[in-house]
């Protein structure tokens, strides 16, 4: 009967200690599937793989960075076509009127020394006569 009697507290000690480690199991799956803790695990899983997705551009980019430029470019003014089409005439235009306002000026700075130096000149010729 002792023996019995010891085999009982053995399975009931062992039944503490197996539904301990349930609960402390049920713990940890409860905080596990918690929203918060499902929200948390869902922003690192799509941190890490922006992260890689971020090395990987980075490493073609490196590798590859004339093409991958040009591409760039030629996408952005596809993107950008209309607005070009609207605004480049009058781009054109304002371009032309400054460089031409600018060769005025230069022109007008020039053009009373070319008129001393043509005097100059025109007396030299009468002084030779």
């Amino acid at each position: 009967m002792a023996r019995m009697r010891n085999r009982l507290i053995a399975a009931a000690r062992r039944s503490m200690l197996q539904r301990g480690e349930l609960y402390r199991r049920l713990d940890v799956a409860k905080a596990a599937l918690r929203p918060a803790a499902l929200v948390h695990r869902g922003k690192y899983r799509i941190g890490e793989k922006v992260d890689d997705a971020a090395h990987a551009v980075q490493q073609q980019f490196r590798d590859n960075r004339l093409p991958i430029a040009i591409a760039a470019a030629a996408g952005l003014a596809w993107m950008l076509r209309e607005p070009i089409r609207e605004h480049a005439p009058r781009l054109v235009k304002k371009i032309q009127d400054l460089a031409t306002d600018v060769a005025d000026h230069f022109r007008s700075a020039d053009e009373p020394a070319d008129e001393n130096d043509i005097e100059n000149v025109e007396e030299d010729d009468e002084a030779v006569r």
